[in-house]
């Protein structure tokens, strides 16, 4: 078995595990839809696709890993949010060290784009780019019926332009 399947098994058994069906839902909608936005964008960029599925699956894992512990408090909610893109990045760490799917180097630059994938406006390395780029798309295409946030909105019109699509603004 390959190392992306052997890494969805894992989620999957986490996932699995979610009290809230609508949050379960969603955190396979996510992940997956970032998972596929990544391989699509690193085949365009011709990066490695392998490691970019990688990363849009786990980059948001700890916040739904964690809003299960806390109940969906919502007075917790918004503070495990607040820093879930570095809070995130060393619980990737923990988790591929433990699966040991990764090199060292590997480990480390998925889990550096997982810590930059917040930032919309930055300008960082290929792979956080692509991490970046993916979790936009998922925003803004998973209803395309909702507005472009403010904060994705510059990526996503640069993303459409790449991809040769008209924007809807």
């Amino acid at each position: 078995m390959n190392r992306v399947e052997q890494m969805r098994e894992h989620i999957n058994v986490m996932l699995a595990t979610k009290k809230d069906a609508e949050d379960k839902r969603v955190a396979y909608l996510h992940l997956y839809g970032v998972a596929f936005a990544c391989a699509l964008i690193a085949k365009k960029r011709k990066a490695n696709v392998e490691l970019a599925v990688m990363a849009g699956m786990l980059h948001d894992l700890y916040s739904y890993k964690k809003k299960d512990e806390v109940n969906h408090d919502p007075k917790k909610v918004p503070a495990i949010l607040a820093n879930h893109a570095k809070d995130g990045a060393v619980f990737t760490r923990e988790l591929l060290n433990e699966w040991q799917l990764t090199t060292p180097e590997e480990t480390d630059a998925i889990c550096t784009a997982i810590y930059n994938h917040s930032d919309k406006h930055g300008k960082f390395a290929e792979l956080d780019e692509i991490l970046i780029d993916a979790d936009v798309l998922q925003h803004c295409l998973y209803n395309p019926a909702f507005p472009v946030a403010k904060h994705e909105e510059s990526r996503f019109n640069k993303l459409m332009q790449e991809f040769g699509i008209e924007s809807r603004g």
